[in-house]
């Protein structure tokens, strides 16, 4: 009994290194932009699945900076009020818990150039962007600038280690229901 115990807090603690290894560092606009002006970032964003325990990292030059703000500040494009301002250069933002965070820049005239990312944090591999777990999700509605477009794929499994992650918790999981033969 003692040995099956032991086993099973062994599998318990080695679940979770799993789960804390494989947080993503999601360096913004890359691989083939950043945090500037002439990056798509809504795209890129889009193509992301961010969940808890990920890292934003932005990387900008001396005439930039990154400023959390809320949403409607996001949408007017404004720094008053802001929840964190980041200067310097290299800055790394964890993905603490789920929900929407916003981020903008803060030199005049940025923002309303496109520099600007609304980032989705899901509590887990298995919840669906913008909805809460156990609640379904609205159906998806065509933006203004593209009438009847429809909305882009997933992201493939393997973009951030879901796969993996849910592939090691259910290995995890059945290694556990298993009798053991001692």
């Amino acid at each position: 009994m003692a040995v099956r115990r032991a086993l099973l807090v062994f599998f318990a603690a080695t679940a979770i290194v799993f789960q804390l290894a494989m947080a993503v560092d999601h360096t913004v606009g890359a691989p083939n932009g950043g945090w500037d002006t002439s990056t798509d970032l809504a795209a890129w964003a889009r193509s992301q699945s961010f969940t808890v325990g990920d890292n934003l990292v932005f990387r900008y030059t001396s005439n930039h900076d990154v400023v959390e703000v809320t949403q409607a500040n996001y949408d007017s494009c404004s720094i008053s009020n802001s929840v964190e301002t980041h200067t310097g250069g290299n800055t790394v933002i964890a993905l603490s818990s789920p929900g929407r965070r916003y981020f903008i820049c803060g030199t005049p005239g940025h923002c309303s150039q496109g520099m600007k990312v609304e980032i989705d944090t899901l509590a887990s591999a298995g919840t669906p962007p913008g909805s809460a777990p156990g609640t379904p999700s609205s159906p998806e509605v065509p933006s203004a600038e593209s009438p009847g477009s429809t909305p882009p794929p997933p992201p493939p499994a393997s973009s951030n280690g879901v796969g993996l992650k849910a592939c090691l918790a259910g290995g995890i999981g059945l290694m556990l229901m298993m009798p053991l033969a001692i």
